[in-house]
């Protein structure tokens, strides 16, 4: 019996939005005050939209619970697929002791204070949150600006402001592949609107951390670096988000900016070496690695960047998508009336497109290059699944809270509410992100809490949906820094625990600021520099526009094309990881890995 979405229905749009958002206030609630597990709050949270969606909006309960159902298993795969082989993939490199060789690789560069936070809080920190996220970045960079000799509350501080303009694409894009699962905009389409906000602060920010560090007088001694940096950074940001896919711009902006500073710093060095004033002793001994080494430390990542590049690209994605598995879900399929049009419940599971699966092809190929044996490699998944339970967990309670909400009219009742805002919600939608990965300490998860809302106020208002959703994105970055979550990790990771409020007092304020400067860069995007917002179509109207012949035509010619390409990644991968293969070390899980040794 189908049943058409009921939006407003308390006949009171303020009351009705009131109700609309007890779940998402218990989350707030849940997560920033009561300090309870993500996985337990987003169970009851889920609980909580299930009742507001039957007993407020009346939705039948079968159809309420199918759609949560559904929200899950998208949270579960694709979404979590990632998450999951992209964590894998980073424990295979620190297990087989390879990672300590690329944190070498980096600190070895320079002894001035400026540039190693340059190089490792936000280049190196950045490609962890690109290959693993969750916290990986903050934790780690912090731990080595310590070992360097950095004080922990700078450190963690550092650490912390330098990982925002990489967040919207961490871990492998994941948060705006969910934007767009979410809110129904392209997926694409949103990452060329954040490829087109981000680049902003990604050039302003290492500018910033120098400036917090030195002054003014610092910074401009080593101006000539901090421009390499964030410039670099910033170019191949927008490249790879606008012309490759939401995968790849924190791998590829980084290494790129890596490399940069690399080159730059081994033909100029500023007059100055910059130390902290009454700074600990460095208990950090950095050793050196010939070429070789250092390239076989580094090859998994090259890999994963080639395969995720390629399974970004149309054809090969036509190609893999042959063997598609298609489940309708027939109990909810097109059942409910949203807009006038029953929705089409359809579970996809293409395993072999799915970004998850490129990265786990990456941890195999990692493990014929590290010579890591079948057992330690089926040990570290099981040990990797074990961890991330509780997150996948909170992963699908959250995508199945997004879907009840979108699909029972929550959350367009909330969309409504916020169109009192009329003009002005360009300039308030990235505070909704912010709000989101406060309390979350995911923009993965404030994309699916507050996408479709985004979506809906925008086109209400006569805004493209697309500046909004990617507003959410962008926004929340800025308040990464300041989620409790983010403030654990650090705090654990430079041995501050205790002092959570001190490193708060410490980001809080460059939070609001950053927060600030994307508020005023949606509004002028909205309403002065139009041009700027990506011209999209969905996949729909493209097949539209032609006969079903041409679209068979076009579709066996991307697929041929597809097969070209992985043939000819083949090779190429093949080369990276033959070479590698033969370099000096590899055998047993740490067997001659170079390590950093405490003193």
């Amino acid at each position: 019996m189908e049943w058409t979405q009921v939006i407003n229905p308390l006949d009171n749009l303020f009351l009705s939005a009131l109700v609309a958002a007890i779940p998402i206030l218990f989350m707030f609630y849940a997560l920033a005050i009561a300090r309870m597990k993500g996985h337990i709050a987003g169970s009851i949270t889920l609980l909580l939209a299930i009742g507001v969606a039957v007993f407020v909006h009346g939705m039948p309960v079968n159809l309420a619970i199918w759609s949560s159902i559904y929200g899950a298993l998208y949270g579960l795969f694709p979404i979590g697929w990632i998450v999951l082989t992209a964590v894998f993939l980073y424990q295979l490199t620190v297990k087989s002791g390879q990672f300590e060789i690329i944190k070498d690789s980096i600190a070895a560069i320079t002894d001035d204070r400026r540039l190693q936070a340059l190089l490792i809080a936000f280049c190196f920190g950045a490609f962890l949150e690109g290959a693993a996220g969750f916290g990986t970045p903050v934790a780690i960079t912090a731990g080595m600006l310590v070992g360097l000799g950095f004080n922990p509350l700078y450190a963690a501080g550092l650490c912390l402001i330098a990982n925002t303009a990489p967040v919207a694409f961490g871990g492998i894009g994941i948060p705006i592949i969910t934007a767009g699962a979410v809110s129904g905009v392209d997926t694409m389409a949103i990452s060329q609107m954040v490829g087109r906000q981000l680049p902003f602060l990604s050039v302003f920010v290492p500018f910033w951390l120098v400036f917090i560090m030195a002054g003014w007088k610092g910074a401009k001694e080593v101006m000539p670096a901090i421009l390499v940096c964030g410039v670099s950074f910033a170019a191949a940001q927008w490249f790879s988000a606008n012309y490759m896919s939401p995968m790849l711009p924190d791998i590829i902006s980084s290494l790129v900016s890596i490399v940069a500073m690399v080159l730059f710093l081994r033909r100029w060095k500023p007059k100055n070496v910059w130390r902290f004033k009454d700074e600990p002793p460095a208990t950090l001994e950095v050793r050196k690695h010939p070429f070789g080494t250092i390239a076989k430390a580094w090859s998994p990542f090259i890999v994963l960047t080639i395969l995720i590049g390629d399974w970004g690209l149309k054809s090969v994605k036509a190609l893999l998508d042959v063997v598609t598995i298609k489940i309708p879900f027939d109990a909810i399929n097109k059942m409910i009336i949203a807009g006038g049009k029953p929705i089409e419940v359809v579970y996809k599971f293409n395993y072999l497109s799915a970004a998850g699966t490129a990265i786990l092809i990456s941890a195999i190929i990692t493990a014929f290059i590290l010579k890591i044996s079948f057992g330690d490699f089926i040990k570290t998944f099981q040990e990797t699944v074990k961890s991330l339970t509780f997150p996948l967990i909170t992963i699908a309670c959250v995508l199945a809270f997004a879907y009840v909400a979108n699909w029972s009219g929550m959350t367009p009742t909330l969309g409504k509410a916020f169109t009192v805002t009329g003009a002005l919600f360009p300039l308030v939608s990235p505070i909704l992100g912010w709000l989101g990965v406060f309390v979350t300490g995911s923009d993965t998860s404030a994309n699916a809490l507050f996408g479709k809302m985004q979506a809906v106020t925008a086109t209400d208002i006569g805004v493209d949906p697309v500046l909004t959703v990617a507003a959410n994105s962008s926004g929340g970055v800025a308040a990464k820094m300041i989620s409790p979550q983010s403030i654990a990790v650090a705090t654990a990771a430079c041995n501050l625990v205790g002092k959570e409020g001190d490193l708060f007092r410490f980001t809080v304020l460059h939070s609001l600021f950053f927060t600030a400067i994307i508020c005023v860069l949606t509004y002028l995007q909205a309403y002065v520099f139009t041009w700027m917002i990506p011209v999209y179509e969905t996949a729909k109207q493209a097949v539209a526009k032609v006969s079903p012949e041409a679209a068979a035509a076009a579709e066996a010619a991307l697929r041929s094309q597809g097969a070209m390409i992985m043939a000819a990644t083949a090779v190429v991968v093949l080369v990276i990881a033959v070479y590698a293969y033969k370099q000096v070390g590899g055998g047993k899980f740490g067997k001659d890995s170079a390590k950093i040794s405490v003193h």
